[in-house]
């Protein structure tokens, strides 16, 4: 590793040296994680891969794209990053994923799923739109990101481009829970002369074992003198390396956090009494499920992360994971909407954006009875800009025939659940944020009124209005306003559309100012909703509007994000402050 400061001194090593290289690599992605938590096993099964890509081509002369990118920590040590490795997902350092401003190895983002081909394709393209025929081009696509749709419209299109590219396949067998679908079998059984590759005209070559150096490098080799567009299918162990990875629970050591080398285990931290909001949306499905046989819960890969295993386990008739194919989940919902049945679609909010058109024509236009649970709402903290769901309440508030509730703590995603069943007409958006919540004690659900937010706090001159789980900085805003002398009415809007009129009417008649608080874009957001409203109407009313401006929020802590974008109980006050002066 001491000599190696850049993929040129790869290339100078011996292959025993590259083995040795290899099994240094891995010692530190591993020592390193156990302690600054990321993407564990996926890097670990890539790393002979990762060097033999280094080292049999000239990059960054040849374009290598890796997908999903939280396969690239190998690739990151080996390009210069080394010795900032440790600040990986930490505020102001390296981030989790591969990024064109961080590195010229870099050629291309990749935070979500399955864009690898068609990105490497247009490079290509324009490599032999330049006459530049001797550059290679290499997608690196695995961690089953060749169940998504986007990834096919990539294939069709690579063979008659005549463009040079290689597809490494990165088989294994994994995504964050195990692969789903056909393709998985298929992979499983291959056949090297009539596959799904073959029949659309690309060569293929395989299967290696990618975590052979000497098979792989040497496969790698083969490669670099061929041009066209052809696959490369090598298999791979994720986790590779690390015996408890390699045997343990593959969704669990796809991000373990924290955890000790020696013995495997896992810190835990603090104990807390508190729920994650996804397990409390797990447990709650469950019992819906037992109530109302039509109900079945529809996810793109998100199982274990979204909490639905646990409605997997006691209905798996009723459960679908559809693979990394967030268009097909949100049209698939639809037609199980319009057939009868109660599609409860789990979809984190970052991802989401991209069935954003299926949304709008297959599900609002025909107003179906889809409830979209999206998870990861707000800034998600150390996956960064790729991550953070920060979009969804300007994208969707737009779209005519839903409904979007935003609830504050656990207990109001109760009740926000039980609400949808109970008021199935229209397509229901519930979003809510990742991780704990703050309550220790959960009740029965609470009946809902369509449109209607809740006081929290009375207070004079000042309102400010929450967006979900912002109501936490809010209330420790008002206890340090509430030092000194100011004190302000708190509102939780609960119902971003429709928006609760009667409850803005009357802030507008009692109060001199209002403060709107929401994790999401400004433009487009809660406070615009709010504001385009209160323009109908004869009022003085003074608004701020505090949210994300127009910028893409980095990665870090969610409380050292919530400070920069001047969201966290400090500023909150701040700005109350100001208002009073």
């Amino acid at each position: 590793m001491n000599k190696v400061k850049s993929p040129k001194d790869i290339r100078a090593l011996s292959i025993g040296e590259s083995i040795e290289l290899c099994g240094e690599l891995r010692e530190q992605i591993i020592r390193q994680l156990s302690q600054t938590p990321g993407h564990f096993s996926a890097s670990l099964g890539v790393v002979e891969l990762t060097v033999a890509l280094h080292q049999v081509f000239d990059t960054p002369d040849d374009k290598l794209v890796w997908d999903v990118g939280h396969q690239a920590y190998a690739h990151k040590i080996l390009t210069g990053r080394q010795e900032s490795f440790h600040t990986l997902r930490k505020y102001e350092g390296l981030s989790g994923f591969p990024k064109r401003s961080e590195s010229i190895y870099d050629d291309f983002g990749t935070g979500h799923s399955s864009t690898s081909i068609s990105a490497i394709l247009g490079m290509a393209v324009a490599s032999k739109l330049d006459e530049d025929f001797s550059r290679q081009h290499i997608a690196v696509i695995g961690d089953g990101a060749l169940t998504a749709g986007m990834a096919y419209e990539a294939l069709n299109n690579a063979v008659e481009t005549g463009a040079n590219i290689l597809i490494v396949v990165n088989d294994n067998q994994q995504s964050i829970d195990e692969n789903v679908g056909a393709l998985e079998k298929h992979f499983q059984g291959i056949n090297e002369t009539a596959n799904i590759f073959t029949n659309l005209g690309i060569r293929y070559f395989g299967v290696v074992d990618g975590n052979d150096y000497c098979a792989i490098h040497q496969a790698l080799l083969a490669q670099k003198s061929l041009r066209g567009v052809r696959v490369l299918h090598c298999k791979t162990i994720k986790g590779k390396g690390y015996l408890p990875a390699e045997c343990g629970d593959a969704a669990i050591w796809h991000a373990p956090g924290k955890f000790d080398v020696e013995t495997g285990e896992r810190f835990k931290g603090a104990t807390s009494k508190t729920k994650k909001y996804q397990d409390v949306f797990g447990e709650e499905l469950v019992k819906l499920g037992r109530a109302n046989k039509d109900i079945v819960a529809i996810t793109p890969a998100m199982t274990s992360g979204s909490s639905l295993h646990l409605f997997k386990e006691q209905f798996p008739d009723r459960f679908f994971d559809v693979g990394i194919a967030e268009q097909h989940a949100v049209t698939f919902a639809a037609g199980l909407a319009a057939s009868g049945k109660i599609p409860f679609c789990t979809i984190y909010s970052t991802f989401l954006q991209r069935a954003y058109d299926q949304l709008i024509h297959d599900v609002a236009i025909q107003n179906l009875p889809v409830v979209f649970c999206v998870d990861r709402a707000g800034l998600v903290g150390e996956d960064g800009t790729t991550h953070h769901g920060v979009f969804d309440i300007s994208f969707l508030r737009s779209v005519p025939n839903l409904v979007i509730l935003s609830p504050r703590d656990q207990q109001e995603l109760i009740n926000a659940l039980h609400w949808a069943v109970d008021n199935l007409q229209q397509p229901i958006v519930i979003r809510y944020p990742r991780g704990k919540g703050v309550l220790e004690g959960l009740r029965e659900p609470k009946p809902l009124i369509k449109g209607k937010g809740e006081q929290l706090v009375r207070g004079n001159d000042v309102a400010i209005i929450s967006v979900g789980k912002m109501v936490q900085e809010v209330s420790k805003a008002i206890d340090l306003l509430n030092e000194m002398a100011i004190y302000p009415s708190h509102y939780d809007i609960r119902f971003i559309k429709p928006i609760d009129t009667f409850l803005l009417k009357s802030i507008s008649e009692n109060y001199k100012a209002l403060v709107v608080v929401e994790d999401g874009v400004v433009a487009g957001g809660t406070g615009s909703a709010i504001v385009e409203f209160l323009s109908t109407i004869n009022t003085k009313l003074d608004v701020k509007c505090l949210g994300i401006e127009d910028v893409f929020v980095e990665h870090g802590s969610v409380s050292e994000l919530y400070k920069e974008v001047g969201i966290d109980a400090l500023s909150i006050s701040q700005v109350i402050q100001e208002f009073y002066s």
